[in-house]
């Protein structure tokens, strides 16, 4: 969760640094810190300080000439948020940056006899202990390395400074994620994400797992535990660093809402022939989606509420069942998976810890898994059985957006292959339902038109302290996305209930004047859902309701109307998916809040 770069090289690195951790600020953003070596001698240098990043430059030198350095952002997982416990620190001759969390810390602390010595509450400054220890017995920074790691347990990206060793950055991790690069022009770079320095190079490696890296500025050695040197698979992006700007608007999430047309489209098309699903672009096999008798989907937060979206789809459509399971619960279950269970794992980053520590667990029991992500060379990625990639570009706000548009479009490919497949469909059939898809991307275009309106509307929400979402089938998984928005940026209380249980209790929590978001685009039970809101109306709910109505003026229904476009029952998800976004993003900003950093949370959960 926390953000990572390192640079060492032929510039000035504070400059760099600072730069690098303002893209990552996604990452935590509790306090920051760079380490550096001074005049490039071998006095080590810290600066930081609680707050964000632009708080950290107010606190660095105005003139620095250090051509290496480590820097950190940061999310707070031991200790709370204070100068003492941002990173880096330092003890011995050692500076310590990391993400992720050292599970034994307190052992280790008893066991080295830290306890008086320590300035922080932190793991990170124990882990730091352990490694200067390590140093002083075997003299060699990376042995140093790999010998405190051995006696750690838990999650790590470690980035030091040795005292001793001028220029040069060491490195090594363990679940946690970490990309590097080197360019003859500019030097090495080391990073938790490859936005922190695409400025200079759009291939990057991504770090394996317990190897060592010592960087310099002269190149990157990439060595085992043993030793050996092994050499660095590069990937290249296919998108520049004007994808990870604002471009103009005001907040991230808000461009990301508008990039939706344009990532959907990236998503499907390459994986589209003769109007149907072909996933050879991806080297995924036919014999992947045959024999499948069930599905399990895998994820958290926005990434499983697709998978919901896509379930449902899948089960009404082509008879195949599928569940949808919570990807920290799963991790600590005894699964039912078999030889001819399909498992989905769905990850933004790639780097979703529990989901990775699922994806484990399940690939003990079915080779068949199935990794949707959106980063190349993430560790979902690369350790499931097959890989398909989002095309949805650098996310950065929090709040997922085209992230989760994306996931359900691929999943509606993947459910068409698998009806042809299994022959729950015909060609003609699956023909037309490809076709409608690919033309998701002008719904989201034509619901985009509505972003005025919504936003005067959030003047009514910004004050509520209670909104509830309610919906039924596809509606209803829909208006759990939608909840988890407005909670998770603008702190209101917000919770999707199934319309038709609103009277088996939740209904006693409606109120005058609250508002009640319900969504009803689905034709064979809409008459029911429209009783379910009268219902809430005749308590004095605040309705707003989106629907394929014209015209509803009817004030015992609702009080405000979006008419949703008629499109077939298994794509209004799309339309009414950016409605749910927009009002979140309009009652945050509306409400002062800043909803790309949302406090508490952070983009990547790379710790547990």
């Amino acid at each position: 969760m926390c953000g990572i770069i390192g640079f060492t090289g032929f510039h000035k690195a504070q400059p760099i640094l600072l730069e690098g951790l303002k893209r990552l600020e996604y990452r935590g953003y509790d306090s920051a810190g760079i380490a550096y070596f001074r005049d490039n001698t071998t006095h080590i240098s810290i600066r930081k300080t609680a707050g964000k990043v632009s708080d950290l430059a107010a606190v660095c030198d105005d003139e620095n000439d250090s051509i290496c350095g480590i820097g950190h952002t940061r999310w707070a997982t031991h200790g709370g948020v204070s100068t003492a416990n941002a990173h880096p620190h330092k003890f011995g001759h050692v500076a310590l940056i990391h993400n992720g969390i050292i599970e034994n810390y307190q052992e280790l602390t008893d066991t080295y006899g830290f306890g008086p010595k320590l300035k922080s509450q932190t793991d990170t400054e124990v882990a730091a202990a352990v490694i200067s220890t390590k140093y002083d017995e075997l003299g060699d920074p990376g042995e140093a390395l790999k010998a405190a790691v051995r006696e750690m347990k838990g999650s790590f990206a470690f980035c030091a400074l040795f005292k001793e060793y001028p220029g040069k950055i060491f490195a090594i991790r363990n679940v946690s994620p970490m990309v590097a690069t080197w360019t003859k022009e500019d030097g090495a770079f080391i990073a938790s994400d490859l936005t922190a320095f695409i400025d200079y190079s759009k291939r990057y490696f991504a770090v394996p797992e317990y190897h060592l890296l010592t960087l310099s500025p002269e190149g990157i050695r990439l060595e085992d535990m043993d030793g050996n040197e092994v050499k660095p698979e590069y990937l290249t992006v296919d998108w520049d660093v004007s994808a990870a700007q604002k471009e103009g608007y005001p907040h991230f999430m808000l461009k990301e809402i508008h990039e939706q047309p344009d990532a959907i489209a990236k998503t499907i098309a390459p994986r589209i022939r003769d109007s149907l699903p072909d996933f050879s672009v991806d080297g995924i096999d036919d014999s992947l989606f045959e024999d499948v008798r069930d599905i399990t989907v895998i994820a958290c937060g926005t990434a499983l509420y697709a998978g919901m979206v896509g379930a449902q789809m899948i089960r009404e459509n082509f008879g195949i069942p599928v569940s949808c399971e919570i990807a920290s619960e799963f991790r600590y279950e005894r699964p039912v998976l078999n030889a001819h269970t399909l498992v989905i794992v769905c990850s933004q980053s790639g780097e979703t810890i529990d989901t990775l520590a699922a994806l484990r667990l399940a690939k003990t029991r079915t080779k068949k898994t199935l990794a949707l992500v959106n980063v190349k060379g993430s560790s979902i990625a690369r350790e499931s059985d097959y890989v398909m990639y989002t095309h949805a570009g650098p996310e950065i706000a929090v709040a997922s957006t085209k992230a989760y548009t994306s996931q359900v479009a691929a999943f509606y490919l993947i459910g068409v292959k698998l009806g042809l497949i299994g022959k729950k469909i015909l060609i003609p059939e699956a023909k037309e339902f490809v076709e409608t898809l690919r033309t998701v991307p002008d719904m989201v275009h034509t619901m985009l038109g509505y972003e005025d309106r919504v936003a005067a509307l959030t003047k009514r929400l910004i004050h509520a302290w209670d909104v509830f979402y309610i919906g039924r089938g596809l509606d209803y998984k829909v208006a759990m996305e939608g909840a988890l928005k407005l909670k998770e940026i603008s702190y209101i209380h917000a919770e999707a209930y199934a319309a038709g249980e609103l009277k088996h209790g939740t209904i006693s929590l409606v109120e005058d004047g609250v508002p009640v978001i319900a969504i009803s685009t689905q034709k064979n039970v809409h008459g029911k859902v429209i009783s379910n809101i009268r219902e809430t109306k005749a308590r004095g709910a605040y309705v707003i309701l989106l629907s394929r109505d014209e015209n509803v003026t009817d004030p015992a229904l609702c009080d405000v109307h979006f008419h949703i476009p008629d499109v077939p029952d298994e794509f209004t998800v799309f339309e009414v998916i950016v409605i749910c976004q927009m009002l979140a993003y309009y009652t945050s900003t509306g409400r002062g809040v800043n909803p790309d950093q949302p406090r508490n949370l952070a983009k990547s959960v790379t710790v547990e």
